[in-house]
């Protein structure tokens, strides 16, 4: 008799976490039709937007300088520094606006907040995983550019891209559910981004006492660590995992925390 409860509790056990992979699956799929089944041009778009990025800087600057600050190739340069920040931008920002999009369907029991903010890292993550296997393989394939490519590396910079994009998107998920005008302030303070996120330059090239304050961007680390797989002869000493790391577990932890605590109350106002 002692081992029915076991039995029991083992089976509801498996049932949640099936519910679960139901949920989060019938949510990909909402966001897919929701997202890029809108409009007739949907993951083309998603393309073109970095691709199209990529080459007007490179058109730019290949006709002011001569060559870019590491390598030869203007496209390569500028694709390791624009890819990274354009994961880290859509995945944060898609995820800030989850309990938002989803606050229809947060009204059924079976769906959690966890379940609608893993459906939406799973879709954006893998497109844009497909926007930089395109990107990066038609200038490798077709610019043919002189490098040797540091897999290690090159996968720690998409690991700390991811981890710090959950952090920030799941923390403003939470800060722009309380307080509205959140999602404004935050689009603001992103604006120069663009310019300190080392996508036009490198860091070792910026002066003090600016580059002590460019440090503690964690997009720069990023870049960094990106460009360094990229490029065998090139040593950023200046790029920390650990900083990254921490303000991506930082903000997810309190990000997850709140939207537990204070995210039905705030739903049901």
């Amino acid at each position: 008799m002692s081992a029915h409860p076991k039995i029991s509790t083992k089976l509801r056990s498996h049932t949640r976490s099936h519910a679960t992979l139901r949920a989060i699956g019938a949510l990909v799929l909402r966001e897919i039709t929701t997202t890029y089944g809108r409009s007739p041009g949907g993951y083309i778009w998603a393309i073109l937007e970095p691709a199209a990025g990529i080459t007007l800087l490179t058109l730019v600057f290949s006709v002011g300088f001569r060559t870019p600050p590491l390598g030869t190739s203007f496209a390569l340069f500028y694709a390791a520094g624009i890819l990274p920040l354009m994961m880290y931008t859509d995945i944060s920002t898609k995820l800030a606006q989850t309990i938002q999009f989803s606050r229809a369907l947060l009204t059924y029991p079976r769906i959690t907040f966890l379940d609608a903010l893993i459906a939406r890292f799973i879709l954006n993550f893998l497109t844009q995983m497909m926007v930089h296997c395109i990107v990066l393989g038609f200038i490798l394939i077709f610019l043919k550019p002189m490098t040797t490519l540091d897999y290690s590396k090159i996968g720690q910079a998409y690991l700390l891209t991811v981890a710090l994009a959950i952090g920030i998107g799941t923390l403003n998920s939470f800060l722009t559910l309380a307080y509205p005008v959140w999602q404004t302030a935050w689009a603001i303070l992103n604006r120069p981004l663009f310019l300190v996120s080392c996508v036009f330059f490198i860091f070792e090239s910026v002066p003090q006492p600016y580059s002590d304050y460019l440090w503690f961007n964690p997009i720069v680390h990023i870049a960094g660590l990106m460009r360094d797989g990229f490029y065998p002869f090139y040593q950023p000493t200046y790029v920390s995992i650990a900083y990254p790391l921490a303000v991506a577990a930082v903000t997810t932890m309190a990000g997850l925390f709140l939207l537990n605590r204070y995210h039905r109350d705030i739903l049901d106002k």
